[in-house]
Order: C-alpha cells, then structure tokens, then sequence
C-alpha cells in the first residue's frame, strides 16, 4: 500500500486549511532613502518603482504606505558628494540629513515603526563603513565602533523605533548595546545585520544610495559568500551580545543560511530582499519571460518557510496590494 498525499491536496479549502507557511503584510519592512531638498523624486534606472527622495516626498511616501497597511520603514539617507568627508560627518550631527528625517517622520507619523540603518558608507567621501586605516587601506574596526556608538545615539535622540548597525564590524552590537544603555536607551531594540556577505547582489543598491566604494571592496568586513559555519558563527555571536533581531543579506542565494539560522536560534530572524534580487525579477517581467506576480508571491513564501520572520523588501507595496486582492 503507498500513502495517497492527493487526498490532501484535491479540495481547495483543505489545501488552504493545512497550509504550513503564512505571508502577511506585518511580515514586511519598505526601504526609504532620503536626499536632501524639497520636491525631488529619483527614480533609479535598475531599480523601476524606487526612488531618492526629498523628506517632504517620504511623509507622502508614508501616508501611501501606511494606507496600504505596511507599518514599518527602514532608513537610508543619501548625502551629496561635497556633504561626505572621511568619517561621516552627516550621520554624527544631531540635525544631520537622517537624524531630520527621523524627526520628521515620527511626528507626521507617530505609530509608523521607523528603523534607521546604522552605517557610513553612504557619508563618507571614500564609500567605505567606516574611519579607514591609511596603512592598511581598510576599515579601523575599533576607531569605527566608537563612531559608531555616536551615530547610535544620534538616531535614538532623534526617536527612532529601532536600529539596524550594517558594517560588519567585529563587538558592534556589545558596543551599541552599552552606548544605548548607559545613555537612557535601554528599550531601543537592535536589529543586526548579523550575517552580511560581500554580495554582487547589491549593484542596484549602491547606485540609489550612493555608495559604492571609490576604491577597493568590503571583503575585509563583509562575509565571504562560501562560508556557511562562519555566517551562523557570526549571528549567533551577535546574538550573545544583544542583538534583539538577526539579519540575513542577500535573501535568496542564501536560504541554507537562513534555515540554519532559524534552527539555532530562538531570536527573530529577518532577511533582506535585496536590490538586486528585486531588479532581476523585474527585469524578467519586462522581457515576460516569468508571471510576475506568481513568482513574486513564491519567493516571498521561499524566504518564509525558510526560517524568517520579517522581510526587508522593495517589493512590499506590490506585495500589499497582493494580499489585500487575494482576501
């Protein structure tokens, strides 16, 4: 006799009923990226749908977000070239383009949870994720985690929901932590960018953010891609000092790592659905060789039966309206 799995599968509502994996919109976080001035919306040629804007063109992204039912932002700002200096400067200054936009949002939008990302690249005139070492040419990790600390502080003075350290330094996440608490910030949750690899998946990304280093890579910080112990070594190790979320980027060449990850640890995971990712699948709706939407929905279920429980994604406003026509 063999086991008849068809029985399962041959009525629609029972196939809905044991359906082991959800996708919700509160699954989601939208990526914002904010420039200086008033009016400007850029869209990105490798990223259709994405845009630089100006804080007053946020809230009306905002208002639009919050309608669609998305409830949580993650923030980038993108500075001017002759706004970068060599430590960031920008990211440091309590009225600085992020620390504004943070403001400004929270007080349009009170109960949109607004994340901050924590890094330099996009605020240094070099492009790297912090203070760079003349003699060895890379990042000073230790110089970079006080730095750091500050532009933590920044961002929680500024009323952030939450913040989201991204550079790959070795104790951010103890040094965050300590900077948090000792200054009054004890509930501020940290979400880490636990296990980032160096990844050409991010092209489109350093175009929209303007941060692409001016000289070498970021394979001195970020992961090597063939590595899977050392990425469940390296969220597991920010797990031990205090991250409250643990983040896996790239999403979806890395879904071993994102299984391994949630079979370790009891701690949310998130993954991000980064630009590259995104404009693949939007390349291959322009050629129509792909059902868009069909595909869409079956990645976003991929990163959710792997493991994770949020989804950092560009797609998120489609995926919205998705939803809401399939109720």
């Amino acid at each position: 006799m063999f086991k008849r799995f068809r029985r399962l599968r041959l009525n629609g509502s029972l196939r809905s009923m044991l359906k082991e994996t959800s996708l919700d919109i509160n699954d989601f976080i939208y990526p914002l990226f904010v420039v200086e001035g008033n009016g400007i919306k850029n869209e990105i040629s490798s990223m259709p749908g994405v845009f630089q804007m100006s804080i007053d063109e946020i809230l009306k992204e905002c208002k639009e977000l919050t309608q669609l039912g998305i409830k949580a932002i993650i923030l980038f700002g993108v500075l001017d070239d002759d706004k970068k200096d060599s430590i960031g400067s920008d990211a440091l200054d309590d009225d600085g383009l992020i620390a504004r936009s943070i403001k400004e949002i929270k007080a349009s939008f009170p109960n949109l949870f607004v994340i901050a990302d924590l890094c330099f690249c996009e605020y240094t005139e070099h492009g790297h994720c912090g203070i760079i070492d003349p003699k060895t040419e890379t990042v000073d990790n230790d110089l970079t985690l006080e730095i750091s600390a500050k532009q933590a502080l920044v961002q929680a003075r500024a009323g952030v929901d939450m913040i989201a350290p991204s550079g790959m330094m070795d104790g951010i996440i103890y040094t965050l932590r300590k900077a948090l608490d000792e200054n009054g910030f004890c509930n501020l949750p940290l979400m880490s960018y636990s296990t980032k690899f160096a990844s050409s998946y991010y092209g489109p990304f350093r175009e929209v953010a303007k941060s692409s280093p001016n000289k070498g890579d970021r394979k001195s910080y970020q992961m090597d891609y063939a590595n899977a112990k050392e990425a469940l070594l390296e969220s597991l190790e920010d797990e031990k000092q205090g991250a409250d979320i643990l983040m896996i980027k790239p999403a979806l060449a890395y879904l071993d790592v994102v299984k391994e990850l949630s079979l370790n640890t009891k701690l949310p995971v998130c993954v991000y659905n980064v630009s590259g990712e995104y404009a693949l699948l939007k390349a291959g709706a322009k050629l129509g060789v792909i059902d868009y939407e069909k595909v869409l929905l079956e990645t976003m279920f991929a990163f959710k039966r792997a493991g994770a429980k949020l989804i950092i994604s560009y797609h998120a406003k489609e995926i919205a309206k998705i939803l809401k026509d399939m109720q």
